[in-house]
């Protein structure tokens, strides 16, 4: 009720002030740069230690994090000084090498900046996973004692009492190598694939006696010689709710409901493959409100040339691929459109950030997925404009001076940065004698419109304003209040969205998701404070129910984020 009041207090001052009314949308001006000259943002080491490798990783709607690897991979880290069982991890040499005597998970607090262990039962190699309406997390899959194991994990922010918890129900098949994604249904979840099964299910189930279905495109675009070529499919929720899923090089439109494939679109152009083991990755573009939400884009990038999986276990590291094609998967036109990175790259992560650009962040040069098979570290990340002209899109950016390559993660914070950690070739963790060490640091990249030469131009305070009976959530289609406060004058275009954070590993970046939001209108009175109605997204095939982080863009600038819900 406070906040709520607040909100009416800045408003009527607004009225009683000299205001004007603003135009939403505009040509957003360039007021970005650089106060180096570059723009090409900077670099900050966090943590000399993770503790665990980061082979999975994604972010709460407390602000933390949450970070695992697998539980076979021996010590890690953080030795505990009892095994989860109660029994006595001494010094003895079986138990200094058993991996029941060590973390394997850690939530990081981003405020703090600081690591609190969190227990796993069973092994979550390779594995899959999704957040809820209410933001818990559902984990899927993994290897051995996890390859058909159901996790959550509900964040309790600033509690120590949250941790993971085992699903008495378990998956109908092996899932290793898996891609889950939430579904417009509410809080129900699809997983595909995984190494030499070709099928997909639900959770929850909707009959007690459901099972896995049968999914022949999977079989169709298996390479066995190759490790697979279509682990880790990439999974795009379509504005009306159907699927769009790539594998190796082909993709289709598919109709989960009906257990249907509707169209098979384009092969992708180009010599080799784009999922796991040869690792390119994928976004769905920015879907947006000036089009009704309907026009759906994807985008993927990179990948590995033909044998370079069988290459690599010879010794021969092949270049990856340079490529990446865009493809409109609503309408009936369908072509992908191709160009260029600055360079080749796979093992990679795509980003969407609040800008609409998209970040190419990780990787190597070289190789394939899997245990050293890769090398030539790509240190730059590079910067993809997706509305700039063909030629002018793409940009490289600061260098880092830590590999990130097989099992690295990263992901979009609410103050703008990303999180960057991760990295372990080895079936360990090996520290020396070894070319690509494993990596324990946690670094940010700090993009350069974050930088401090911006400030003025930064919207600040950013304050989301719910109706008496919304419950802290805005309803699907309905007008919701936002407001904030400016230092400067306004550019000549504000910009609203709404971004879902993914679970990220192995260059997949599922469920991530950037709306921009129509701004119906724009008040600001002489006191800098500026308030904003919005509307929020219209179906949960659009915008599935969740958490988002909502983002203001001055002239290009975005905001510090801050969680909304929306239902």
């Amino acid at each position: 009720m406070a906040r709520h009041n607040h909100f009416l207090i800045v408003i009527n001052s607004m009225i009683a002030a000299l205001f004007f009314t603003l135009h939403c949308v505009g040509c957003t001006a360039a007021v970005r740069g650089s106060s180096n000259g570059d723009g090409k943002g900077q670099w900050q080491l966090l943590l000399d230690n993770t503790e665990v490798v980061a082979m999975h990783m994604t972010l709460t709607h407390h602000n933390t994090v949450i970070i695992f690897d697998q539980t076979e991979a021996g010590p890690s880290g953080h030795r505990l000084r009892r095994r989860y069982n109660g029994t006595r991890c001494t010094q003895f040499r079986n138990d200094l090498a058993d991996s029941s005597c060590y973390v394997h998970s850690v939530e990081y607090d981003i405020s703090g900046n600081k690591l609190r262990p969190l227990r796993l039962s069973t092994d979550t190699w390779c594995s899959s996973g999704s957040f809820l309406s209410n933001g818990t997390l559902l984990q899927t899959g993994g290897h051995g004692s996890g390859a058909q194991g159901i996790r959550y994990f509900s964040p309790c922010g600033g509690n120590d009492n949250c941790d993971w918890r085992e699903s008495r129900q378990s998956l109908a098949d092996d899932r290793w190598y898996a891609s889950s994604l939430l579904l417009p249904d509410e809080d129900r979840v699809i997983v595909v694939g995984g190494r030499r099964v070709f099928t997909y299910e639900f959770i929850p189930k909707q009959y007690s006696d459901e099972g896995s279905f049968d999914f022949p495109f999977l079989r169709n675009t298996h390479q066995r010689s190759e490790g697979g070529n279509n682990l880790y499919p990439f999974l795009h929720i379509c504005p009306d709710g159907r699927l769009f899923i790539f594998a190796n090089r082909d993709s289709i439109l598919f109709n989960y409901k009906e257990n249907r494939v509707v169209k098979h679109f384009p092969s992708i152009p180009g010599d080799g493959s784009r999922n796991y083991p040869s690792s390119g990755s994928s976004v769905i573009l920015p879907l947006r409100y000036t089009n009704g939400f309907e026009k759906a884009e994807v985008m993927v990038c990179g990948g590995a040339a033909s044998g370079a999986y069988s290459a690599a276990g010879d010794g021969r590291f092949l270049k990856g691929l340079s490529s990446c094609g865009r493809m409109v998967i609503t309408g009936n036109r369908h072509k992908w459109n191709m160009e260029n990175m600055p360079g080749p790259r796979l093992l990679c992560d795509m980003l969407l950030l609040p800008t609409g650009d998209v970040l190419i962040i990780n990787g190597a040069k070289r190789g394939a997925g899997g245990w050293n098979n890769a090398r030539n570290a790509s240190l730059e990340p590079y910067l993809y404009h997706p509305n700039k002209t063909v030629g002018k899109r793409f940009s490289v950016l600061k260098s880092t001076r830590i590999p990130r390559m097989y099992h690295s993660s990263a992901i979009l914070l609410p103050d703008g940065r990303v999180l960057v950690a991760g990295g372990n070739p080895h079936n360990r963790y090996v520290f020396e004698n070894v070319a690509y060490p494993t990596e324990l640091r946690l670094q940010a990249f700090v993009p350069d419109y974050m930088g401090s030469q911006y400030h003025q131009f930064r919207p600040t305070n950013v304050t989301i304003h719910y109706g008496h009976n919304d419950f802290y959530a805005v309803r699907y289609g309905g007008e919701f209040n936002v407001s904030f406060w400016l230092a400067s004058k306004l550019s000549n275009a504000v910009e609203f969205s709404a971004y879902a954070p993914p679970f990220t590993s192995h260059s997949i970046s599922m469920n991530q998701r950037l709306l921009r939001l129509r701004c119906k209108s724009l008040v600001r009175g002489q006191d800098g404070w500026v308030g904003a109605v919005l509307e929020a997204p219209p179906s949960p095939s659009v915008a599935p129910a969740g958490y988002y982080l909502l983002t203001v863009l001055n002239g290009g600038i975005p905001s510090l984020s801050q969680w909304i819900r929306i239902l």
